[in-house]
């Protein structure tokens, strides 16, 4: 008798236990996955980062520097969650500090569409556009402290709008992933919204397949166009007649053309012990129109014939199960011509016979998925005061997170 109670109170509590999970499972379905990203860092240089620049290049968005000493770095608040089985949505909030003051950011508020069929799917909202790797990475995903130069130089480190996306992932042996998105162009490089509401638009196509089990490789092709009204950007920060700040506003037409390139490695395709990636990116832009020096008096002006570019390499790899190293390279090139030079250079917009060059290397400590420590050094040979740049950086990750792009 005892024996027969003692099985049928375990076998009622396996079925209150199983009902329970159950009920939580599916409740979950309901409740938003929330994370939050803490980032914490350290920066020294040798020249003052507010007097940082690239000549040839607007800079713009969030261009400029890391905060020198000790700073917060970029902290996310993410939710995202299935709204039902049609649609998914998704809400990124960033946190920074920037001159001792902390600014907010929505960084992504969309929904996309679930089994929309055929291979298509939608997205609407705010989100990264598909203009090159890194921009469809968070800055924590990023494999070093900061942005590329050609992101730094070409999209404000990077690239954020509001608008709507249409992709198609072909029924194809290899992976073929086409898209356009329409977007308002309301920020950096646009800098102001057409009255139709789209004041920039991208073209893009991804293509990826196994070499073996072992490697991997994705290709990238972008195209991005921008009716740009008004970009506000930094230039050499020189003062009007009266005081006034003069601050360089380019009007015009933009085109950007961007190849993305990855190559990956893992013993018999495990990446747990060892791991190894190399990639690269390259943009070309070429702008038409006028820039003008708000604040001067009189009103200064030159028309623009703009042709800038850029590239990185990089290569990562993990030599052990929680630890990683990098290398990076980057250059820039420019030639921007037009009716009056002294406003050009007033605009940070002549290349004074510079490439802008940086070499970076790091080393990071990596515990388990929701940890991390970085040490990082760069030569940075942007412009005529050369200088070494060293970081160390703190990132944890609090709650759940989605994987990251391949």
């Amino acid at each position: 008798m005892k024996l027969h109670y003692q099985v049928a109170c375990i076998a009622t509590l396996c079925i209150f236990t199983s009902n329970v999970f159950a009920k939580e499972q599916q409740s979950n379905k309901f409740n938003p996955q929330l994370s939050v990203i803490l980032d914490g860092r350290y920066a020294s240089y040798d020249n003052d980062p507010e007097e940082y620049e690239l000549p040839g290049f607007s800079l713009g968005g969030e261009a400029e520097l890391p905060e020198e000493g000790f700073s917060l770095g970029h902290v996310e608040l993410s939710a995202s969650a299935e709204v039902d089985d049609k649609f998914h949505g998704k809400l990124t909030v960033a946190i920074a500090e920037h001159d001792g003051e902390t600014e907010v950011e929505l960084e992504e508020a969309y929904i996309e569409t679930l089994g929309l069929g055929n291979g298509f799917t939608a997205r609407a909202g705010r989100f990264f556009p598909s203009i090159g790797r890194v921009n469809g990475q968070h800055n924590h995903a990023w494999d070093f402290i900061d942005a590329p130069l050609v992101y730094q130089g070409l999209w404000g480190a990077k690239y954020i709008d509001d608008g709507l996306r249409l992709s198609f992932v072909a029924p194809t042996d290899i992976f073929l992933e086409v898209g356009i998105e329409g977007l308002a162009g309301s920020g950096f490089p646009a800098g102001g919204e057409r009255s139709d509401g789209i004041g920039s638009k991208v073209l893009f196509l991804n293509l990826g397949d196994d070499f073996n089990i072992s490697s991997s490789w994705q290709v990238g092709l972008s195209y991005h166009q921008a009716d740009v009204i008004d970009r506000e950007s930094g230039g050499h920060g020189h003062g009007g007649d009266e005081g006034e700040e003069e601050i360089p506003a380019f009007s015009g037409d933009s085109k950007t053309i961007g190849l993305n390139a990855v190559y990956k490695w893992s013993p018999n395709g495990n990446p747990k012990n060892r791991h190894f990636i190399l990639q690269a990116e390259y943009f070309q832009r070429d702008e038409d129109g006028e820039v003008i020096l708000e604040g001067s008096d009189p009103l200064e002006a030159t028309s623009i014939n703009g042709d800038q570019s850029g590239f990185y390499v990089q290569g990562i790899y993990k030599f052990a199960p929680h630890w990683r190293a990098g290398i990076r390279f980057d250059r820039l090139d420019s030639d921007n011509t037009g009716s009056d030079i002294d406003v050009l250079e007033e605009a940070g917009l002549l290349n004074e016979g510079i490439k802008p060059t940086r070499y970076s290397v790091m080393t990071e400590w990596v515990p388990s998925e929701f940890s991390r420590i970085r040490l990082q050094y760069s030569r940075d040979e942007s412009s005529e005061n050369e200088e070494s740049q060293w970081f160390l950086q703190f990132t944890t990750s609090l709650g759940a997170h989605g994987a990251h792009i391949f």
